[in-house]
C-alpha cells in the first residue's frame, strides 16, 4: 500500500471538508526480533471545528498516530492529509527556559514568518486569549505548572493551526489545575473554532472535553470504537451524565484490555 502525508494546500484535494484525513494507517517499528506492528489500518476524520479524543491503555499507538499527523514521523501504510497547518502540544511544556513566556511565542510567530514590528502585540494577544495578561516578560521558572501549559498553549495557536494536536497536555497537572485548564481549553476552542486531535488515558477527561471519543485497542492499535458525545457544553468531570458514559467506555476499555493480554 502506497504511504503519504501531504497537506491539502499542496494538493488542492484530500480534506475537504476535513481538517484531517487519516487513511488505512498503518505503523511498524524495527526491533531486534523484526517488524512491532504498532498501529493497524487506522481510518479516522476529524471535521473543521471538531473537538475528538484519542483513549486507549498505555501503549496503544495514541502518542504514534498524533506524531504521524503532525508530520514528525511516516506511516509505513496509508495516508494522512491535514487542512492547513497542525500544531503539536506536549505533556511537557517544552518552552525555552532562557526564553520568557512573550519570546517563546515570538518564537512560534518568527518562524511562521510574521514581520519582527507585529510580533509583541500578537504574542501579547494570545497571552490574554489565555488568560495570561502581564506575563509576557516572565521567566519559565517563575510560572507554575498550569501557566506554562497555557503559554504552551498559546504558542501552538501562535502558529496558526487549524488543527491542534495535544498529547496528554493536562497529565503532570494537578486535580485542580487540570479542571480549570479543561474549562480555559473549552472556551480557547469556541472562541477560535480550531480543530482539536487530543490524546489521553483518562476516560472522564475525554468525556468532559469531546464530541466524539475513539477508542484504541491495545497494541496493535486499531479502532475500537467511537462515541458521539452529545452533551451540553460547559460540562464538569463530576456532571451525571459524563459519569454515566464515562462508566461505558471504562468497561470497553477494559474489555480490549482483557482481550489482548
Amino acid at each position: 500500500m502506497a504511504t503519504a502525508l501531504t497537506k491539502a494546500a499542496d494538493t488542492g484535494t484530500g480534506t475537504r471538508g476535513r481538517a484531517a484525513r487519516i487513511t488505512h494507517v498503518s505503523k511498524s517499528f524495527g526491533t531486534p526480533a523484526g517488524p512491532q506492528l504498532v498501529l493497524d489500518d487506522i481510518s479516522l476524520d476529524v471535521a473543521p471545528g471538531e473537538f475528538v479524543t484519542l483513549l486507549g491503555a498505555s501503549g496503544c499507538g495514541k502518542s504514534t498516530l498524533l506524531n504521524l499527523v503532525a508530520g514528525l514521523d511516516a506511516p509505513s501504510a496509508g495516508s494522512i492529509t491535514t487542512e492547513g497547518r497542525p500544531a503539536l502540544m506536549f505533556q511537557e511544556h517544552a518552552l525555552f527556559p532562557w526564553l520568557s513566556a512573550g519570546k517563546n511565542i515570538e518564537l512560534a510567530l518568527k518562524l511562521r514568518g510574521v514581520p519582527k514590528q507585529d510580533r509583541r502585540d500578537r504574542a501579547e494577544e494570545l497571552l490574554e486569549l489565555v488568560r495570561l495578561q502581564g506575563a509576557y516578560g516572565k521567566r519559565v521558572h517563575e510560572l507554575s505548572g498550569g501557566m506554562r501549559q497555557r503559554v504552551a498553549l498559546a504558542r501552538a495557536l501562535a502558529q496558526d493551526a487549524t488543527l491542534l494536536l495535544m498529547d496528554e497536555p493536562f497529565a503532570a497537572l494537578d486535580a485542580i489545575t487540570r479542571d480549570v485548564l479543561h474549562g480555559e481549553l473549552m472556551r480557547i476552542w469556541s472562541e477560535t473554532n480550531v480543530s482539536v486531535l487530543f490524546v489521553t488515558h483518562n476516560v472522564r477527561e475525554a468525556v468532559r472535553l469531546a464530541q466524539r471519543v475513539v477508542l484504541l485497542s491495545s497494541r496493535p492499535g486499531r479502532i475500537a470504537r467511537e462515541w458521539t458525545v452529545d452533551l451540553p457544553q460547559q460540562r464538569r468531570i463530576e456532571d451525571p451524565a459524563v459519569a454515566e458514559l464515562s462508566v461505558e467506555i471504562t468497561e470497553q476499555l477494559r474489555g480490549e484490555i482483557r482481550r489482548h493480554g
